[in-house]
């Protein structure tokens, strides 16, 4: 039974990894005028590239209720998880 439930938190902290990276690429996508690698290395030099994951993770507060709303409550919580790792990446991006 944990097997199961440590998959279930494990698959959700991946889909909210990957939720993440989508919600960046399309944030750039859209309001980027540069080309997605020299975006990146734009935001990185000026320091704003915390701000961009930030926008990124987003996306997946939908993904987070979207588990809640289907009853798969093990998967939301590795989506917090994912959210929670974004934010302690921004954390130390931003402090070192």
């Amino acid at each position: 039974m944990k097997k199961q439930i440590a998959k279930q938190i494990v698959i959700g902290f991946l889909i909210g990894l990957v939720a993440n990276v989508a919600g960046c690429y399309l944030y750039i996508y859209f309001f980027s005028e540069y080309p997605f690698e020299e975006t990146l290395e734009l935001a990185q030099q000026e320091g704003v590239l915390g701000n961009i994951i930030a926008l990124g993770a987003l996306l997946n507060l939908a993904v987070f209720f979207i588990f809640l709303k289907k009853k798969r409550y093990y998967r939301a919580r590795g989506v917090l998880l994912a959210t929670l790792a974004a934010a302690i990446f921004i954390l130390i991006t931003k402090f070192y």
